[in-house]
């Protein structure tokens, strides 16, 4: 790499936004938009080796999503069981190590032992190390984090006096993870909806107008070549 080159985006998050606005475009039911965006779920994560994407977190079902009609929570509940089932074999052989953040004490038992197993048989995989937030909420993660401090604290495991942001860090869901360097998100929304509020302090934000599944890889492409002419300077006067 050149000296004026500067490096791509080693970790991407995108909160992708829209189905059910492109399947009501179209005429068809929210579920119907859901379907097309996971299909491009699968675009992205197979550009990502090429465009130089190591880590890729995706928000597929937040916290506050419990609010939508029932019949929507369970179509996206059986579409999520649905793609596991479909989709482990290709990750497996396509060398991605898949994990999951979130709760997942309000997800079934069928759900949850098909993301166990998921993360079990990709977990030598190293090319891509796909994310996906499910039953996930910033705010969320980082009360389940305090908890566990406070119950540290409690038994006599952790010293309150030697807390510090990375004690906090590291019980965090994604401690094994570096922090994003951008945050996508789709559909002309320009907000961050609870998504990684501790790992985005310092992230590159871009919103773009195009629906989650109307997102190409070569939107992708750009994004990230737009990417490369900012100045991350993480609080610091430029040199």
């Amino acid at each position: 790499m050149g000296k004026s080159e500067k490096p791509m985006p080693e970790h991407v998050a995108i909160i992708m936004d829209g189905n059910g606005r492109w399947a009501q475009a179209r005429g068809k039911p929210r579920l119907f938009g859901h379907h097309a965006g996971a299909l491009r779920v699968r675009e992205i994560v197979e550009a990502c080796p090429e465009m130089g994407v190591k880590y890729l977190t995706i928000f597929a079902f937040s916290t506050e999503n419990w609010k939508r009609t029932q019949s929507e929570v369970s179509g996206l509940m059986k579409l999520f069981k649905r793609y596991l089932m479909s989709e482990t074999k290709q990750l497996v052989e396509a060398n991605i190590r898949v994990r999951f953040i979130g709760d997942r004490m309000k997800l079934d038992d069928t759900l949850v032992a098909l993301m166990d197993e998921l993360e079990l048989l990709t977990s030598h995989n190293d090319l891509v190390h796909l994310t996906v937030a499910l039953n996930y909420g910033g705010r969320d993660e980082v009360a389940r984090a305090t908890k566990r401090m406070c119950r540290e604290v409690a038994e006599g495991t952790l010293d309150p006096e030697s807390v510090d942001a990375e004690t906090l860090a590291r019980r965090l869901d994604t401690y094994v993870l570096p922090d994003p360097d951008l945050v996508i998100r789709t559909s002309g929304e320009a907000r961050i909806s609870n998504f990684l509020l501790w790992q985005s302090a310092y992230s590159e934000y871009e919103f773009v107008d195009t629906l989650w599944p109307d997102f190409t890889r070569d939107e992708f492409a750009r994004i990230l070549s737009g990417y490369n002419q900012r100045e991350r300077r993480f609080g610091a006067v430029p040199g």
